[in-house]
């Protein structure tokens, strides 16, 4: 089984890549949905609420996402984040690994997206890194449909490894700032060359990859 990490920088397009792959048989482990459903853990919450206070915490008594986060993405408390990953990021490597051993009897390959691969050390799992480039105009007109403005993105950016340090440290690289087409053209030239069959639907891609610009 291959594994494969998803690398890019904020609205890249990796879910789009991640499509592609997985149409031709790969399964996806999603590392940001792992940290969203930890953060329903017992421990985690009362490590974070240690932490950060009541105030991240809603009325059912669950982690505020929103809240959570313009704490730990705020310049004036540049150690925010490090001591959420500190709590999380133990855990949400045993679900990775878990979910790999999970997935290894049966899939030809494995995604691994995760945001933040390189600064957890998450890219010493894979045997392949995928690097979706895509320029910042184009990034930023993705993260606008988000709701997020240019600062929003360059603050959030500001916080993962830089987007040269990352295409530099992936075996791979796709240019999704083309059609949606000639992206998943890439993504299978990539499957071929790593030597994985096919699954048997591939020779009729739908019109997410074919037929819309």
């Amino acid at each position: 089984m291959l594994v494969i990490g998803l690398a890019g920088g904020i609205a890249s397009g990796k879910s789009l890549v991640a499509d592609c792959f997985m149409h031709f048989g790969a399964a996806l482990i999603d590392a940001d949905r792992i940290g969203h459903d930890i953060l329903k853990e017992s421990s985690i919450k009362n490590s974070i609420r240690l932490e950060f206070g009541n105030s991240v915490l809603n009325n059912q008594d669950e982690i505020n996402r929103n809240q959570l986060a313009k704490i730990v993405f705020n310049p004036d408390q540049p150690d925010a984040l490090k001591i959420l990953e500190k709590i999380t990021h133990p855990l949400i490597s045993e679900h990775i690994q878990a979910a790999l051993e999970h997935h290894r009897p049966t899939a030809p390959a494995v995604l691994l997206d995760a945001p933040v691969m390189f600064k957890a050390g998450w890219d010493q799992m894979c045997d392949k890194v995928v690097f979706v480039d895509a320029n910042l105009a184009t990034r930023k007109s993705r993260a606008e449909l988000r709701g997020w403005n240019s600062d929003e993105l360059t603050k959030r950016e500001s916080f993962q490894t830089p987007v040269e340090e990352k295409r530099a440290r992936s075996t791979d690289v796709i240019d999704n700032d083309g059609s949606k087409h000639l992206t998943y053209l890439q993504a299978h030239d990539l499957w071929q060359a790593w030597n994985l069959p096919l699954d048997e639907k591939h020779h009729s891609p739908d019109s997410l990859f074919i037929n819309t610009p």
